[in-house]
């Protein structure tokens, strides 16, 4: 008898390791990396980590995918799993029609951003948890955020959709790939982003109408809160610390104010990572302190970063993402110098000096976490090679210049693409879905754009090595998404900081 192709071995040994002597699935949420996850190890739903293999078991079975991705700082992924998830009955239905699937957000990112983007397309939705409906190969074709696990007057609880869903896979199975064919293309065209020319007039504009998102919110008496709207601010103070914009500089302040005055500063960090919003506060608190002088900027702002100094203790227990703890790390470096708080910058540039030996390898670029299959994406080199440079501007080491220079270089060997920007993962790693298209992001969400803030790092280090060839690459990078951020709003705030950044950069230097 001929053997076995490895892959058929690999096949059934996922199938004996997911399933119970009684051949159903198990939950395997214990042997997971992130407390996030272990968490659901005793909800009776048989969730199964993410990975290649559990797609091609859930093609073997011919059942569709129930895809849920939550995270540790989400209040309604909180109550969805307190309530919904927490139920026998639903989870003997969920384990009877689907291979349910379930993801950290902050440990996979790129499959949460792709998703996300899925859910936009699909309900207009935004936010999480995503609660996504997939083909085998990967492809959504139904879902949304939150659920309930009963609503029989509405017909919205997923004791009333599930079956409804597995019934439409058995039955409409073209209608339903046709659909998710559309989706996954409407995805695809999003990330691609359209080349244009960075023009100031058109730039102005599009800072206009942040400023105008900001004092409607404002007016409503509901200051938008998190880490777009914050990075928005540091845009409209950015544009007063170049030209003199005082309508910029009220706009930003009279934001800051009504999220201090409403308490709104504590808890502007729910629904996102902590350290990430916290960051982009510090920042823009010691911002409008050194262009106002006024004292309760900086008071706030000592007292925001630091909470974010405490968070990046990497303490046992403390699930470490180096994309979120760089962009924290490079923020606190920032607001430090700012509030001339050198004990700050101290504990800033020790946390760094541990993340990189946790994480980094010359040549080799940064992890996404300590542990784990998964190899760093491009936010990942991105926030550290920023947190890198801001070392370098703070104490002169070269050593913090070289490891980002590796990564500038990594960055551009891994995940660039010859159309222009960058890709969000290296290549296909081995624990995607086969429909694994690469996004090019932009816009911002959790993090800023990686796209844009790829751009912030090369022009940082072209301002302190003189190489015009970095300044080159962060102006294509920029260029090639100029076109596809009209519109845009709060969610272009980083991409409109650094292409102004990158214009107002002195003629010779170009």
């Amino acid at each position: 008898m001929p053997a076995r192709p490895p892959a058929i071995i690999c096949l059934v040994l996922l199938a004996l390791a997911c399933a119970s002597e009684h051949g159903g699935f198990v939950n395997r949420m214990a042997h997971t990396a992130t407390p996030y996850l272990a968490r659901a190890a005793r909800q009776p739903v048989s969730w199964q980590p993410w990975s290649r293999e559990v797609f091609s078991l859930a093609a073997r079975l011919d059942r569709p995918v129930l895809l849920y991705v939550g995270a540790e700082d989400c209040r309604w992924c909180t109550v969805m799993d307190r309530e919904v998830y927490s139920d026998p009955e639903l989870g003997a239905l969920i384990d009877s029609l689907f291979v349910p699937v379930r993801v950290d957000r902050d440990e996979r990112p790129d499959v949460a951003q792709r998703y996300q983007a899925a859910i936009l397309s699909l309900a207009g939705l935004r936010g999480y948890p995503l609660t996504v409906f997939l083909t085998p190969d990967g492809a959504a074709f139904f879902g949304g955020t939150y659920f309930p696990a009963n609503d029989p007057v509405t017909g919205r609880g997923l004791k009333q959709l599930l079956p409804d869903i597995a019934r439409d896979f058995r039955e409409r199975r073209d209608f339903l790939l046709r659909h998710a064919a559309v989706v996954r293309q409407l995805t695809i065209s999003r990330g691609l982003g359209v080349h244009g020319v960075l023009r100031p007039q058109a730039l102005a504009l599009e800072i206009g109408s942040v400023r105008a998102a900001l004092d409607v919110a404002r007016q409503a008496g509901r200051p938008l809160r998190g880490l777009a709207p914050t990075q928005a601010v540091i845009l409209l103070l950015m544009e007063y610390s170049r030209g003199g914009d005082t309508s910029a500089l009220a706009a930003a302040t009279r934001q800051l104010d009504a999220v201090l005055d409403s308490g709104a500063a504590a808890a502007a960090t729910l629904d996102e990572p902590p350290e990430t919003v916290r960051a982009s506060l510090a920042r823009a608190l010691s911002l409008a302190w050194v262009f106002t002088a006024e004292p309760r900027y900086r008071d706030a702002g000592r007292d925001q970063l630091t909470a974010l100094l405490h968070s990046l203790t990497f303490g046992i227990g403390r699930a470490l993402f180096t994309d979120r703890d760089g962009f924290a790390i490079s923020a606190a470096i920032t607001a430090a110098d700012a509030l001339r708080d050198s004990v700050a910058q101290r504990r800033a540039l020790a946390a760094l000096d541990t993340l990189l030996r946790r994480v980094y390898a010359r040549g080799r670029g940064v992890r996404h976490t300590s542990t784990g299959a998964l190899t760093g994406l491009l936010q990942d080199q991105v926030q550290v090679g920023g947190a890198c440079v801001a070392a370098y501007n703070a104490t002169g080491k070269p050593r913090y210049l070289d490891v980002a220079r590796d990564l500038a270089a990594v960055m551009e060997r891994d995940f660039s693409d010859p159309a222009g920007g960058y890709f969000d993962v290296a290549a296909r790693d081995g624990s995607a879905p086969p429909v694994d298209d690469r996004a090019k992001p932009v816009l911002d969400d959790l993090l800023p754009g990686a796209n844009p803030w790829a751009a912030h790092m090369l022009l940082g280090l072209s301002a302190v090595t003189g190489e015009p060839d970095y300044r080159r690459r962060a102006e294509a990078t920029l260029e090639a998404f100029a076109g596809a951020v009209t519109g845009e709003g709060v969610g272009a705030s980083s991409f409109l900081l650094v292409a102004r950044d990158a214009l107002a950069q002195p003629r010779e230097r170009r």
